[in-house]
């Protein structure tokens, strides 16, 4: 008897460390508006106390213009935000963000600048990078690799540091080009994944990798175990031991994935992830704790068909729980962060609503 009680405590701690976050739809609640115009492209970060939105808008279609917000959820309360001015046109490629710790900084299309929230100034940043690339911060420096547009894919990469601003080229790496490169930075490299296929969808040389890591300590890149399976447009989480590939196309597919990759950059292993309740594209994923957190997006092969409910994985449960309808409808590309202890969900495109949701 002695030994079953020394054994209990411990089964209630795993059971509670692996409990899912999941709750009914009760648990979300709506965004007061944000003063902003309903926006074509939108991207956000959480600086530890507030969602700070960067958004294109329309004031006089077809012409688009740069706005921004910040929302604070202890105060459920929006301000305006007055960013510099952008480039007037549309043009191809898509606008990201990352938070340094001080400052988000804001890369699109000929549109380069960041925001400081304790000074609540903006400054204009060197242009950069490249369209659709993939970035990421390292804790000092912002990796940009790969991307393109227009028929024209990308096999280099660059390194951004906001102290300086100035950008300088990475080594070269091994990996096929790539105009949707996917990926996550894991805590010392960045681990890319790419399609294997050019913008004509037609495979590369079997001679280049389709994984990779990149170390800018060294400036080296190294090639990482094949990948199981083929991904297009899938969202690369850490999530503290393996690098996750959620959602996305797989090959010779039209409905998006529901079975993700898992990289595990310790033993260079790969492994398949337990079915999602539904596939998921162009949905936004993030890292929550020991769990990710995944909302929005097609759910289906219809471009027009979004879900408005959320999903979460827990790799010590090894599976995937559902998290409830959001109050909001369903949209491509939203902006999701996860504040600590809310998931904040906001825009997308052409949608300017949001809500929050507390497990």
């Amino acid at each position: 008897m002695a030994a079953l009680r020394r054994i209990v405590p411990v089964v209630l701690a795993l059971a509670a460390a692996t409990a899912p976050l999941a709750g009914a739809a009760a648990r979300w609640r709506p965004l007061p508006d944000a003063p902003l115009q309903t926006p074509s492209e939108a991207v956000g970060v959480w600086t530890g106390a507030e969602l700070v939105v960067f958004a294109r808008i329309q004031p006089k279609p077809p012409w688009s213009a740069d706005a921004a917000a910040a929302y604070a959820p202890v105060a459920h309360h929006w301000r305006k935000l007055a960013p510099l001015k952008g480039p007037s046109g549309n043009y191809e490629g898509r606008y990201q963000a990352v938070w340094t710790g001080t400052e988000m900084l804001v890369l699109g299309p000929f549109d380069f600048q960041s925001f400081n929230p304790r000074t609540n100034r903006w400054r204009r940043l060197r242009a950069g990078g490249g369209p659709n690339a993939l970035i990421a911060w390292t804790g000092r420096r912002l990796i940009a690799w790969g991307g393109g547009c227009c028929g024209d894919a990308s096999k280099t990469g660059s390194s951004y540091d906001p102290g300086t601003n100035r950008w300088r080229p990475i080594a070269a790496s091994p990996l096929t080009p790539s105009q949707g490169p996917m990926g996550a930075w894991d805590g010392h490299e960045l681990i890319v994944l790419v399609s294997g296929l050019d913008p004509d969808g037609h495979a590369y040389a079997s001679g280049l990798a389709r994984a990779a890591a990149y170390d800018p300590r060294t400036d080296r890149w190294r090639r990482i175990a094949k990948p199981p399976a083929t991904r297009a447009g899938a969202v690369g989480v850490w999530d503290g031991r393996e690098v996750l590939f959620v959602g996305g196309i797989a090959a010779h597919e039209t409905a998006p994935a529901r079975i993700g990759l898992a990289y595990d950059p310790a033993t260079n292993r790969w492994r398949m992830l337990p079915p999602m309740p539904a596939g998921r594209s162009r949905a936004a994923a993030i890292r929550a704790g020991g769990r990710v957190l995944v909302w929005g997006g097609s759910t289906s092969s219809s471009a027009e068909h979004y879900s408005s409910t959320g999903t979460e994985f827990v790799p010590a449960a090894g599976r995937w729980f559902t998290i409830g309808t959001a109050p909001v409808r369903g949209r491509p590309d939203p902006v999701a962060v996860w504040t600590g202890r809310l998931l904040l969900v906001w825009g997308g495109r052409n949608a300017a609503d949001g809500a929050s949701w507390s497990p």
